[in-house]
């Protein structure tokens, strides 16, 4: 393909992006890989290249471009590509030159600190999280080149790049891919053996995983979720990684507790790893600014409320909540955590070691701490 078809590609794959982030629709890495797949004349330099070119346009442009080809318009060492070519896009009408890259929608700007927006749209980071029964981090850092240990974190090791882990067979079950920020959560919980631990919006099962670890096959670890196919991948990945007893369970929206009653004031630990606007995460998933309107976010603050009124159904006395979303919007964060402590004033905010003090919590951004950004508390009931 010419540098002219590549560009070409690029504009219909942000088209169909930006159609799909207007109706809920596939991932761009779904739909990116599907086009490529109808399309085998393209080779692997093609592939990449219309890739990066995407990926530029999605994190060039905070809200959804009006065409594709004003994504790119918009990038002035792309603009001699629109010549009119032939498998190339035509050249540039009058109108549609003068469009200017942005980092955050109009709407977020007063929620997204400024120091922060522009480390929230960099490279992110490739951070592995070493299963300590299976090895040690030393032996996972020896057997990959350039990896090296996480500073905080009492597994993770930084490589300088992404590396293919399915074509590394000796690492299956070693190493499980995880940012460096939510290590430093689980590690907040300081689940021990022996204990009753709850990871409630368990997804697919990277944090209990590694609660799994911690608590070294002893006591009971429960994973629950309302979606079906994320809990299902979790118990595959437990066989590989030789965690055992983790119990799994799907919860019936706006009924969970009638799947929990036998957890009510059980629990010496619950995660509640909260759905959220996912700001946090714009390094890995940029088109996420794309699909975040003010409804959704007050959908999923409102969503945060009612996982937080289960959660605390299922706390001990002396036990724990650790509170946790991938956001920097403080609607999401700390004024959840102030919100959830001045309703049940049995529980208090207990000190954490990591991340920057933000109200009752603690603060993780790529900026200060070279992470995904989250927010997360650690609120303790009295005993």
């Amino acid at each position: 393909m010419t540098p002219a078809a590549r560009l070409q590609a690029a504009i219909e794959l942000v088209e169909l992006i930006a159609d799909a982030a207007r109706d809920n629709g596939p991932a761009a890495d779904t739909i990116i890989a599907g086009w490529f797949r109808t399309r085998r004349y393209a080779g692997s330099k093609d592939r990449r290249a219309v890739r990066d070119l995407v990926y530029r346009a999605i994190r060039g442009h905070s809200e959804i471009p009006a065409s594709g080809r004003l994504a790119f318009a918009a990038f002035g060492d792309l603009v001699p590509l629109f010549d009119g070519s032939v498998h190339g896009p035509a050249e540039l009408h009058a109108d549609e030159h003068g469009f200017a890259p942005t980092l955050v929608p109009k709407w977020l700007e007063t929620f997204i600190p400024e120091a922060e927006r522009e480390s929230l749209l960099g490279r992110a980071t490739f951070d592995l999280r070493v299963n300590p029964t299976r090895g040690t981090r030393d032996a996972a850092v020896a057997l990959i080149d350039g990896a090296v240990p996480i500073a905080g974190t009492e597994f993770g090791i930084r490589l300088p790049e992404n590396i293919p882990l399915a074509q590394r067979p000796e690492l299956e079950g070693l190493v499980e891919v995880q940012d460096a920020g939510s290590q430093l959560i689980t590690q907040a919980c300081a689940a021990k053996p022996g204990e009753t631990v709850v990871d409630l919006c368990a997804g697919a099962g990277g944090k209990t995983l590694a609660l799994a670890a911690d608590m070294q096959g002893e006591g009971r670890l429960i994973a629950t979720d309302t979606d079906r196919g994320r809990l299902d991948r979790l118990l595959p990945r437990a066989a590989k990684a030789g965690a055992e007893g983790i119990e799994t369970r799907l919860l019936n929206p706006t009924k969970e507790l009638s799947a929990l009653d036998d957890l009510l004031g059980a629990a010496d630990c619950v995660l509640v790893d909260a759905p959220c606007s996912g700001t946090g995460t714009w390094r890995r998933n940029p088109e996420l600014r794309w699909r975040l309107t003010p409804k959704r976010l007050d959908q999923v603050i409102a969503l945060q409320q009612h996982v937080l009124e289960i959660a605390v159904e299922l706390v001990k006395p002396g036990g724990r909540l650790v509170y946790a979303v991938c956001s920097l919007i403080d609607r999401e964060g700390r004024q959840q955590a102030e919100a959830f402590l001045a309703l049940h004033p049995d529980f208090k905010a207990v000190p954490a070691d990591t991340g920057r003090v933000h109200g009752p919590g603690r603060m993780l951004t790529p900026f200060r701490d070279e992470t995904d950004g989250f927010f997360f508390a650690v609120l303790a009931r009295n005993g």
